[in-house]
């Protein structure tokens, strides 16, 4: 598929089937993921892939929250767990305050307000994207969703994530639904002369 194709058809997918998705897929998904930049080729980003049912399950029962269940409508909220793929993507701030502490950077005292955003979290986003596209190109769907702040205790005991580890965000990937609702978000697009500051703001 030609890229801008890739990105014309990129979208988030909330209603997915139960076909399996084939193990070189799914590999070629997520290494798309590892081609993201890095800084200081820092590469201070884990994905924790979970593609068994049973797997699946608890990371749904144990992220879930009330809120997020009364927010969906049921066959959304259905629609989102049948996705036989997901992909959290976690971010590790040490392997960038370390790298950038090394003697060709110098940043010695690791101080993290010399940075001006937190890279570590912005370049996992790239990981997450990434898999978005190539999910794409493979002819799925993808989506990305958040993990609410006081589910993060729980999820980290249930799948043993390090204390150093942040969860940045769900990628979930598979087959869409062919009864899947369309949404047509065109006339909530905003006018690129609104985004793009040319010059000038």
């Amino acid at each position: 598929m030609e890229f801008a194709e890739v990105l014309r058809r990129r979208r988030m997918v909330r209603h997915y089937d139960d076909r399996r998705v084939d193990d070189a897929v799914i590999e070629r998904v997520v290494n798309a993921g590892l081609r993201a930049p890095s800084a200081g080729y820092s590469q201070g980003y884990s994905i924790l892939l979970l593609t068994e049912a049973a797997d699946r399950a608890r990371f749904w029962s144990v992220t879930e929250t009330a809120q997020e269940t009364a927010s969906w409508p049921p066959d959304t909220r259905a629609g989102v767990m049948r996705a036989p793929v997901i992909a959290v993507t976690l971010s590790c701030k040490r392997a960038y305050l370390d790298r950038y502490a090394r003697p060709d950077k110098g940043w010695t005292d690791r101080d993290e307000h010399r940075w001006p955003v937190p890279y570590w979290h912005v370049d996992t986003g790239m990981v997450a994207l990434l898999m978005l596209l190539q999910a794409v190109d493979e002819g799925l769907g993808g989506l990305f969703i958040g993990m609410a702040p006081s589910v993060i205790p729980a999820f980290r005991t249930e799948f043993g994530v390090p204390d150093d580890h942040d969860v940045v965000g769900v990628v979930c990937f598979g087959h869409e639904a062919d009864d899947a609702p369309r949404r047509d978000l065109t006339s909530r697009r905003r006018d690129p002369g609104e985004v793009i500051h040319r010059g000038k703001w």
